[in-house]
């Protein structure tokens, strides 16, 4: 009798202690690690999602961009954290679910996280400096090919969403790029608006004020329909590569053994920024597509890195690149 009554105790305590963690949390601010450098696409993602959250949980999120490794130094100090919901990481594509076909030894499999939920999807761009000789993607096609390797393509880093728009690019084209990795799409871009690279492949973001600003061309969206922010320019179809379809995502995880309770709370802040039409605009000013709220859940975003984490595993091994 006093074991069942100690284990029916030891039960109500976890209960209870789970309920008051979700009842009080947050009880200080909220860090977000972005696992790439400020100004590129999962900061610029994070920022407008943070700031309403912090507002209805009535903390602040702080940003803290840690970079390296592709996004998985960043992802791994996110793992690591204290799971009382007070540590988020804000991830990629590329960080989270291409990267275990990238690395041998990452600390942490971005499956085993919590899911807090997608924030935006984000469309991929060609752009090139300036004054590329280029115009459009037919004579940019035609110029790689005259020139194998010669073509410098700057991006966010080996593992980085615009680094697999790169390959999947060269596999479907041929082109050989000279591929040069930064720490982040923000110091890349720096360099092509400076005429120091000649071409990236990025997200919608970092290129879109870019690209109204006149300071780079694009050649092209990888998507179905042109974009009303770049509405100039032409999509993957009208270049020529109608398989080239890329778009990445950026989505808020949470370390593994975070309570379900606290999980659901930052799952309902982040469902009421995607549901505020001034933080819809911001980001579908940037040319990214704020995540509906279906796709927006935890249960959507388990699902999608499931099966982006075998989809890319895949493309990765089929395009030759070995694992780091």
């Amino acid at each position: 009798m006093s074991l069942r009554v100690g284990l029916l105790s030891a039960s109500l305590c976890a209960a209870l202690s789970t309920g008051a963690t979700a009842q009080t949390f947050p009880t200080r601010p909220v860090t977000m690690i972005v696992v790439f450098a400020a100004g590129g696409p999962t900061d610029i993602m994070a920022r407008l999602a943070g700031e309403h959250m912090g507002k209805t949980l009535g903390q602040q999120f702080v940003i803290e961009n840690v970079v390296g490794a592709g996004g998985t130094t960043g992802g791994a100090r996110g793992a690591r954290a204290a799971p009382d919901g007070h540590t988020l990481t804000v991830g990629s594509l590329g960080s989270h679910a291409a990267a275990p076909g990238l690395y041998k030894n990452m600390t942490f499999d971005p499956r085993e996280l919590e899911t807090v939920g997608m924030i935006a999807g984000t469309p991929g761009f060609l752009v090139v400096r300036k004054d590329f000789p280029a115009r459009n993607f037919t004579e940019f096609l035609a110029y790689a090919k005259a020139n194998p390797g010669k073509i410098t393509s700057g991006h966010g880093g080996v593992g980085s969403t615009p680094h697999l728009q790169c390959l999947l690019l060269s596999s479907l084209t041929g082109i050989k790029f000279s591929l040069v990795p930064y720490r982040g799409s923000a110091p890349a871009m720096n360099d092509l608006v400076a005429g120091q690279i000649d071409s990236m492949c990025d997200l919608a973001p970092t290129v879109v004020p870019q690209v109204q600003a006149g300071t780079v061309r694009s050649l092209l969206i990888s998507m179905p329909e042109r974009a009303a922010t770049t509405p100039d320019v032409p999509t993957s179809a009208e270049a020529g590569i109608p398989d080239y379809l890329f778009a990445g995502w950026n989505a808020i995880f949470a370390p593994k053994g975070t309570p379900k309770p606290v999980v659901d709370q930052l799952s309902k802040a982040l469902l009421a920024a995607l549901a505020d039409p001034a933080v819809r605009k911001r980001i579908e000013d940037t040319g990214a597509l704020p995540a509906k709220a279906a796709d927006a859940t935890p249960e959507a975003l388990r699902k999608l890195l499931a099966a982006d984490v075998d989809k890319w595993k895949k493309v990765i091994s089929e395009a030759g690149v070995e694992a780091q």
